[in-house]
């Protein structure tokens, strides 16, 4: 059997609790909390990441080409093209 009677004063008694939960709009944390997880966007996460991750690849390419280099650094042309400057 399902009860649908309530003793009286059970919803005064509900709702003087319910003043006790902290919401967002009483909490300038949990609004602020509630909103960046609102806008959060993994993807544009993401995308960041590997233009961060592809960038590093980059430099570290760069850096074992240059160990293995021998430069002339009196070549103004040498320090041009290392410069990414001068023709290739």
């Amino acid at each position: 059997p399902v009860v649908t009677d309530f003793p009286l004063g059970s919803g005064s008694l509900i709702s003087s609790y319910s003043s006790f939960i902290p919401t967002a709009s009483t909490n300038p944390k949990a609004a602020l909390k509630s909103k960046i997880v609102a806008e959060f966007r993994p993807q544009s996460l993401i995308d960041e990441l590997l233009l961060y991750k592809r960038s590093e690849d980059q430099i570290e390419l760069k850096e074992k080409q240059l160990s293995t280099m021998r430069v002339d650094v009196c070549s103004t042309e040498t320090l041009k093209c290392l410069k990414g400057k001068g023709p290739r």
